[in-house]
């Protein structure tokens, strides 16, 4: 009998799903547990495992479409297998021609060539797709122009696809969306765009727009302050050669990460100020320290997963959510509730040799710190009689940036200096 691939819960308000890419063709035979399609929410990928083996009969939902979760994406079963297809295991996005119910129905818009003038509209409300999502942000749509054929009046890829290319053939148009509503009319430019140059185009990935939304948004919210700080790691040095080899027989690796998470920890409790949002009522202040970790993804981008609770964790325990949540992240394993929650973020951009760098917030958070490359280098140190001395030490640049709205220059140096002292005097 022939199995579903069912469009997976993948944490709570997640309703829908986009699917990135088929790993497997029609006809193509699978293993059970072999992951089979890559699936994207609003914060994460991730490859979804078959539930059977045997041969991949159908696709319902192809690249790009959308399904509801607990919709039907494909059939896994035996050759010449029959299928029930039902309603339940169609795609999310309806065809430009689906008939919409008479209640929901919107009227036609009515087109008129006339001078163009700036539209005055609210932010659509209603809900779509993350697949429509990306037409929008790539074509700076006003959804409120668009006329919704899906069910309840959704707005669907095919309708944005159509509106596109009416756009195209009327630049100067207006819509009445409604009888006796004022005409709205669609902007036109003003110039002609420039030809482009000589070279190739290559379209932003789903996740280089996410991540360039969100750093914009953040850059606009929050006044980014930096402050940095260089930190002896000589002991830290010392305690991991200690103890390395004995983790790594618990089968952790403990890398230097683990030590810059459980300085900002101990940072965190001595100043709570900083585990913190701004809200215009007022500050929130978090009971959790909920740790996210900038995770490089090369090429594709990044991802910050979150070492939940990471207040209760030991060295160990830190070192291991760090080492699962690296590697999931890395070969698409996270699952969305693991991106969200964070109330402070790490990165280490050192691992790319860099001295140190002014990152960008995670909203609503109100810091983050960068950790540069260790490197040795020649500092003064004073024994106890304070003497001075030459010497070659493993330094390491310490950059935080911080919210200015939330803490002034003082509080922001105390919680770094607290990072600072942790790692230089570990034991």
């Amino acid at each position: 009998m022939a199995t579903r691939l069912i469009a997976p819960s993948m944490g709570e308000g997640v309703e829908e799903l986009t699917v990135v890419n088929w790993l497997k063709k029609e006809g193509d035979p699978v293993k059970e547990l072999e992951s089979i399609v890559e699936l994207e929410t609003d914060k994460v990928t991730t490859e979804i495992p078959s539930p059977a083996g045997g041969t991949l009969l159908k696709i319902l939902t192809q690249k790009d479409q959308s399904a509801k979760v607990g919709a039907t994406l494909a059939w896994i079963g035996q050759p010449g297998e029959a299928l029930e297809v039902t309603p339940e295991s169609t795609p999310s996005a309806q065809p430009a021609t689906a008939v919409v119910p008479a209640a929901a129905a919107k009227p036609a818009p009515v087109v008129m060539a006339a001078a163009a003038v700036l539209p005055v509209t609210t932010e659509y409300q209603g809900p779509v797709s993350p697949l429509v999502k990306k037409l929008v942000a790539l074509n700076h749509i006003d959804l409120n122009l668009v006329q919704g054929t899906g069910q309840d009046g959704r707005i669907t890829k095919e309708d944005v696809q159509k509106y596109l290319e009416t756009r195209k053939s009327s630049p100067a148009q207006v819509i009445a969306p409604a009888a006796g509503a004022a005409p709205i009319m669609a902007p036109v430019p003003t110039t002609a765009r420039p030809a482009p140059m000589a070279g190739e185009l290559i379209p932003h990935s789903s996740l280089r727009k996410q991540i360039a939304e969100r750093m914009v948004e953040s850059m606009r919210i929050s006044p980014h302050v930096l402050t940095v700080m260089e930190a002896d790691l000589s002991r830290v040095v010392a305690h991991r050669a200690a103890n390395k080899a004995a983790y790594a027989a618990q089968g952790v690796n403990l890398t230097l990460t683990a030590y810059f998470c459980a300085a900002i920890v101990a940072a965190l409790k001595a100043h709570p100020e900083v585990n913190a949002s701004w809200t215009d009522e007022g500050m929130q202040r978090y009971t959790a320290i909920n740790l996210g970790l900038a995770t490089s993804l090369g090429e594709a981008g990044l991802i910050v997963p979150v070492i939940k609770d990471a207040g209760l964790l030991s060295l160990q325990g830190l070192a291991q959510q760090i080492n699962d949540l690296s590697e999931r992240a890395r070969s698409k394993k996270l699952l969305p509730d693991e991106v969200k929650g964070g109330t402070f973020t790490l990165t280490n951009h050192g691992s790319g040799g860099s001295l140190f760098a002014s990152p960008i917030m995670v909203q609503p958070q109100s810091g983050i710190l960068g950790t540069g490359i260790m490197q040795k280098r020649v500092i003064v140190v004073t024994d106890a009689q304070g003497n001075d001395a030459i010497a070659i030490r493993p330094m390491i640049y310490l950059s935080f940036v911080f919210d200015h709205r939330i803490m002034d220059g003082a509080g922001a140096d105390h919680f770094l200096k607290v990072v600072k002292d942790t790692l230089e005097n570990w034991a």
